[in-house]
């Protein structure tokens, strides 16, 4: 046996993705010393094998739907896209699975790396098992945050193993196009998948176990989206569960709950995630493993005093932008602790992450776009509210008209009619991803009606949906 070398730290942030990077630098920015453990890559989930190369795949898709909308070059743009170009620049996104620039980064806001694999071992305790098997206790004086992230959850079908099926993280990094792939899913990662690599030269067929796709989001999103699937040569299926999968010379064969047997060359599972809490010691701190972990807006879990949770592992929202958000949160409400003060607790100030709560954005990256903030209808029906909801065509706006010829598209917003303030905002069509982040505004700063009339949108942008939706709301 050797022993274990112990080092103490202010903070020790378990996982070195986005939420993690971000806990680090809030920490150092407030002259707390601290320790980052990673045994993957540090840049985490996010840089290699998910927003970042999935939004490099689709950006060339996007990019030749648009086009093709607009005479006068919708001729130059008729041919498919050169799949390993697109390739290639993803490659380049992903800085080709080498983290050297993250590394110099986290050098650079003075945190120190800690890589291989960390487990709690005790109350502020947190043991390394380096590459080489050599053990680093790190000990913190005042807080751990776990930012370890979430993997690919995958059904439990007999043989499933054998079959080697693509998760999210295959299907972001994969070297060429099958000739064949069957996705199951309906979420985020099934249509941008399906829309990226029908574009890049895949025949896809798209298994969806409920009545349609993007079930989080307002129901016409989800049948937007499915139309333009179809229409580009995906092969939709709803209704439609996978009851068992073999692989069978080399051909992939799925069975339906109807019998049917659907073939392809790989077969993507994009059904959820789960936390990568299972083998982080949680037990040694009386929680248990494996579990999502809950916490308090500031991100502090639940009858502990200093242990956080911040990113998708407290499965508040499970995305990067709002782990990067409640990472700020996190690191304002550890320094603060750690200089003796009591973190405030009001909604919306620098310790409480308010925004998880109801003003979440989300942007899906396919053709058309679909963008939200904040509550559904039938999310803000089921929690109470008086609501009315207010649907615009965005082909109406002229903006949308000018962006591409035969533009399809629609926005909602929903209206809390006590207060006359946005509970939550849907946009879909073409454009709209840098679109939403004024529906952002709008629902996080609780901006009233009345004042919202005085934001002009300029002419001609499909920003003036805005009005549009207003003045639907005034008429009716």
């Amino acid at each position: 046996m050797t022993d274990t070398e112990t080092i103490a730290y202010d903070v020790v942030v378990l996982g070195a993705g986005p939420v993690g990077e971000n806990v680090a630098d809030r920490t150092r920015a407030a002259g707390l010393t601290t320790a980052i453990v990673e045994s993957e890559l540090v840049g985490g989930e996010c840089s290699y094998w998910a927003c970042m190369p999935s939004k490099a795949l689709l950006r060339p898709v996007i990019a030749q739907a648009d086009a093709r909308r607009l005479p006068g070059l919708d001729q130059a743009v008729q041919g498919p896209l050169r799949t390993a170009a697109v390739l290639a620049r993803r490659d380049d996104y992903t800085a080709h699975w080498k983290d050297d620039g993250q590394v110099s980064w986290v050098d650079g806001i003075g945190a120190d790396l800690y890589r291989g694999h960390g487990r709690l071992t005790g109350e502020r305790t947190v043991t390394v098992t380096g590459p080489d098997g050599t053990e680093t206790a790190l000990t913190a004086r005042h807080a751990v945050a776990v930012c370890t992230g979430t993997g690919a959850a995958l059904p439990d079908l007999p043989g499933l193993a054998d079959v080697r099926p693509w998760t999210s993280r295959e299907a972001t990094s994969a070297q060429s196009a099958p000739a064949r792939l069957l996705v199951v899913g309906g979420g985020v990662v099934a249509v941008e998948m399906a829309t990226a690599w029908q574009a890049l030269g895949s025949h896809v067929t798209l298994l969806v176990r409920g009545k349609g796709l993007l079930d989080r989001m307002e129901p016409f999103a989800g049948e937007l989206v499915a139309g333009a699937l179809t229409a580009a040569g995906v092969d939709v299926r709803t209704g439609t569960s996978v009851t068992a999968v073999t692989r069978e010379n080399g051909t992939v064969v799925a069975t339906t709950d109807t019998g049917e047997r659907v073939e392809a060359d790989e077969i993507l599972f994009a059904v959820g995630r789960t936390p990568r809490t299972g083998d982080i010691g949680l037990e040694t701190v009386g929680l248990a493993p494996g579990s999502w972990l809950t916490v308090d807006d500031s991100l502090r879990v639940t009858g502990t005093d200093w242990l956080y949770a911040v990113g998708d592992v407290n499965h508040r929202a499970l995305l990067t932008h709002q782990g990067k958000y409640q990472a700020r949160i996190a690191g304002a409400a550890i320094a603060a602790r750690a200089s003796g003060a009591t973190p405030g607790t009001e909604p919306w100030g620098a310790h409480a992450a308010t925004a998880d709560h109801g003003a979440v954005p989300q942007v899906v990256f396919t053709d058309p776009e679909a963008a939200s903030v904040g509550l559904s209808l039938a999310e803000a029906e089921r929690a109470g509210h008086r609501v009315r909801a207010v649907d615009v065509d965005l082909a109406s706006v002229a903006g949308a008209g000018l962006y591409g010829d035969g533009y399809r598209g629609r926005a909602r917003m929903v209206v809390d009619l006590e207060r006359e303030l946005l509970l939550g905002v849907t946009f879909v069509g073409p454009g709209v991803g840098e679109l939403i982040h004024s529906a952002t505004v709008a629902v996080a700063g609780q901006v009233p009606i009345g004042r919202l009339w005085h934001a002009v949108p300029s002419y001609p942008t499909i920003s003036e949906v805005w009005l549009r939706l207003l003045e639907a709301y005034r008429d009716n």
